[in-house]
């Protein structure tokens, strides 16, 4: 399985950006998505930000994550998935039995 990370742009640097991910800053390539300004936020994979994401899908992925973290050690994770608690899981249309 292959995780990518949410990372915020700092600092543009042409082909490479700096950016950061809870303090912790690192130099992504940018090939794939073009140069980006500041406090743009994208999705890193390897040392290259394979996509831009907005301010809720980068949130999102975060919570994800750190949910995948506070599950290896017990705790509970329903806080980082608000939107899904006292609710049905639903499935995507395609997957629907009465899908055309």
């Amino acid at each position: 399985m292959c995780i990518g990370f949410p990372m915020e742009v700092i600092e543009d640097l042409g082909s490479e950006a700096l950016c950061e991910r809870h303090g912790e800053r690192q130099r992504i390539s940018m090939l794939l998505v073009g140069p980006q300004p500041a406090g743009t936020k994208i999705l890193a994979h390897l040392g290259a930000a394979v996509r831009v994401l907005d301010d809720l899908e980068a949130r999102q992925i975060d919570d994800a994550l750190t949910a995948l973290e506070a599950a290896l050690r017990g705790e509970n994770i329903d806080h980082l998935f608000a939107d899904l608690v006292d609710r049905e899981p639903e499935l995507p249309d395609f997957l629907r039995q009465d899908a055309p």
